[in-house]
């Protein structure tokens, strides 16, 4: 950190802080300054996750976009220093609603405004042109749900095969029979919810105020890609047996927020791409959580766990699957 010129009052305190199922998470301190530090899991990593570089690099190409992102400080690469890459980033100061306990403090007009700023910011999201951050490389322009499918099919081998192979392999057929057309390309999130995000509820005197996104977190997911996709996994959280894998009620499952078919329109009202080929790209995601849940339970039985959700994960998994095929059933693919 002295060597970056970040200027350090004392010596360094580090807290774990709650929730993520995936990259660790601290908050730094010095007495004077807060930071957060991101670093991969230190066992059970799967090939191609947990990538903390592009993290930094996405954020830093978006800091001066309309999209809030904590501004980048600091890469690390070398594993030496603390046993995996890390970056840091400045503390942004606001609230991260991950539980319903969490989100019942929020008013119905608060909790409607939040769901409003979330959908508007993955629209300003899906508004910036690549090229002109510098993320013009970030990510093959084309195919990305061809690509999307072979990398979760790649880690679902790696951690998940020994169970629900049956459903799993009838999803990735019908998947891949059903392989749209790519209508449009963007920077996508890729795991975007109302807990990947830090809202500012209050203003500085302690007030009430209507909410703002005040940064977006964990791209490690990130690349360039289609935007539809962003906006179906956003979508596919929003079943309950996500509650599986945070481990108690989330905000995000929460009947006081719009359903999937509510998101996806007041997405398409803010402006966003049109929703083409939409139940495919719903039944990809399901695919994708339910290859992340599989993930953690992998990660719980290599010793990495630590938090709640790490032992109901895998419960989740096989009803993420029947999901997506329930959903390209609906959609007149029963075959």
């Amino acid at each position: 950190m002295r060597a970056a010129g970040i200027e350090l009052a004392t010596e360094l305190e580090a807290t774990l802080l709650a929730g993520g199922r995936s990259n660790l998470t601290y908050r730094l301190g010095d007495g004077a300054t807060w930071w957060v530090l991101r670093m991969p899991p230190r066992s059970g990593r799967t090939p191609s996750a947990h990538d903390v570089a592009r993290e930094y690099r996405v954020t830093k190409a978006l800091a001066d976009t309309a999209v809030p992102v904590p501004r980048p400080l600091l890469l690390c690469e070398d594993a030496d220093v603390l046993g995996a890459p890390f970056t840091l980033v400045e503390h942004v100061t606001g609230s991260t609603i991950r539980t319903a306990a969490e989100l019942a403090e929020l008013d119905d007009r608060a909790v409607d405004a939040v769901c409003g700023r979330l959908v508007e910011t993955l629209v300003a999201l899906h508004g910036v042109n690549p090229e002109a951050v510098g993320l013009g490389d970030y990510g093959r322009p084309e195919g990305y749900a061809a690509r999307q499918l072979r990398r979760w099919t790649g880690q679902w081998e790696l951690i998940g095969a020994e169970h629900h192979g049956d459903a799993a392999l009838e999803l990735r057929r019908r998947l891949t029979s059903r392989m749209p057309s790519q209508g449009s390309t963007s920077i996508v999130h890729g795991d975007y919810r109302i807990d990947n995000v830090i809202l500012t509820l209050a203003t500085s005197e302690g007030q009430r105020r209507d909410p703002v996104v005040a940064a977006v977190v964990d791209w490690e997911l990130s690349t360039l890609g289609d935007p539809v996709a962003d906006v179906a996994m956003m979508c596919a959280y929003r079943d309950p047996v996500f509650d599986l894998i945070i481990g108690e009620p989330s905000a995000w499952t929460s009947p006081r927020i719009p359903g999937a078919p509510s998101l996806a329109q007041a997405y398409a009202a803010a402006g966003g791409v049109p929703l083409r080929d939409w139940d495919f790209h719903l039944a990809l995601a399901y695919f994708k959580i339910a290859v992340i849940a599989a993930g953690i339970a992998h990660r719980a039985r290599a010793g990495a766990a630590t938090g709640q959700g790490f032992d109901t994960a895998g419960d989740a998994v096989g009803t993420y699957l029947d999901l997506g095929l329930d959903t390209l059933a609906m959609a007149g693919d029963a075959t």
